[in-house]
């Protein structure tokens, strides 16, 4: 309620001087912003196509806004350079979109959203931006994400870390939002368990060697690394790294390492290490891989289930707003997420639709069980998994 009245606030005080992206029955520009090039690039374009599923699945309804359709308009945030992703939003706005469904990462997320979202009353829903910190910006009721916080991630890592008997971990995280938010909230948690994290080091992305930071880490005598990075740059590499030199028995793997990529380069060296990332083993995401194979998206990275809640979530929001005015859709959010109302699974949207255009109520469930707190932050659940076989394997649900 509180992220509702917020939001309702923003919109009154913006529409007079907000740019209108309701052209009146043509389509409606959704802006996809992500980092399509950078340490994220492999992982992006399944959660780009998963969102623009969802934006597919809308417009075969003929139901969205009497018949209108959406269209999605796709911008770069690199991921890692900030300025980079504000210039990209810049440009979304300029494209004249509604809304913006990203950014991926969470330090271009928060300039994003307090740089462009924000000044313009616009909604801005991320499917990835894990960090904290995220939870605590002054937003005005206009930023939403579908992926959990770290806060709880940290904890699921240090739970399923010492249910294997590990008691001793050497953490190296990248340098950023993400990676000191998911470092610290694994430490204090760890730690609260009766762990020890004999070393916690920033890496740099982008170096050309990582002999230096592997050797510091190998030193405090921990078997285990925890690696808190990208899977297309320095977190690979550091894996890499410690993998010619011996240092290391055993990698612990966060959502940002859990990826294509990282099999493809690794995977038979890497029997045996665990992680976490964001998702389920229910019916739901079952019927959400069904449909995205259908659709030739067939990667196994994180966060596609999410990007396609998040697609789904907008929609349904300029639908029960009954306008694609910017001041008005972020103050629908909770409306169609929350409960009460008739529950809208995957594949369900044509449904959600036509409740909405008859005045009715829906909570929108989706691949991830969505449910938004007073901050605009989704709950979720974690999946455990294993590297076996140079495969990524399910072993429980968190």
């Amino acid at each position: 309620m509180l992220k509702q009245l917020l939001a309702t606030t923003a919109a009154l005080t913006l529409a007079s001087g907000a740019a209108i992206a309701d052209s009146h029955g043509g389509a409606v520009k959704i802006g996809v912003l992500m980092g399509f090039t950078g340490p994220v690039e492999s992982l992006t374009p399944d959660m780009a196509a998963s969102a623009e599923l969802a934006f597919d699945e809308v417009n075969a309804s003929g139901l969205f806004l009497g018949g209108r359709r959406i269209e999605a308009v796709r911008g770069d945030s690199t991921c890692a350079d900030a300025s980079a992703a504000v210039a990209a939003a810049e440009r979304l706005i300029g494209d004249g979109v509604a809304a913006i469904l990203g950014a991926a990462c969470s330090g271009a997320t928060a300039a994003v959203a307090m740089n462009v979202a924000v000044p313009n009353g616009m909604l801005a829903v991320s499917p990835s931006a894990t960090s904290p910190g995220l939870s605590d910006i002054e937003d005005r009721g206009l930023f939403f994400r579908t992926a959990p916080s770290d806060a709880r991630q940290g904890e699921v890592l240090a739970e399923l870390t010492i249910a294997r008997g590990i008691d001793e971990v050497a953490v190296t995280y990248t340098n950023n939002d993400y990676g000191q938010g998911l470092a610290d909230a694994f430490t204090r948690a760890f730690e609260a368990l009766g762990g020890r994290v004999t070393v916690s080091a920033a890496h740099e992305d982008g170096r050309g060697d990582y002999t230096a930071e592997v050797s510091t880490l190998a030193a405090s005598g921990a078997s285990d690394l925890l690696v808190i990075g990208y899977v297309d740059q320095g977190g690979r590499q550091i894996i890499q790294t410690a993998l010619d030199l011996g240092a290391f028995e055993r990698f612990i793997l966060p959502d940002g390492m859990i990826g294509d990529t990282l099999l493809a380069d690794l995977g038979d060296q890497l029997e045996g290490s665990f992680g976490s990332v964001p998702g389920s083993d229910s019916d739901a995401a079952a019927i959400f891989d069904a449909l995205a194979a259908e659709a030739r998206i067939t990667g196994i990275g994180p966060f596609r289930g999410e990007s396609y809640d998040a697609a789904a979530l907008i929609a349904l929001a300029i639908q029960a707003a009954g306008s694609a005015e910017r001041g008005a859709i972020a103050a629908h959010m909770d409306h169609v997420a929350n409960a009460p109302g008739t529950p809208i699974g995957v594949g369900d949207l044509a449904e959600g639709l036509r409740i909405l255009s008859e005045g009715g109520d829906i909570d929108y469930v989706g691949v991830s069980n969505v449910e938004f707190d007073a901050g605009g932050n989704a709950s979720g659940t974690f999946r455990e998994i294993e590297i076996t076989g140079a495969a990524f394997e399910t072993r429980r649900v968190w």
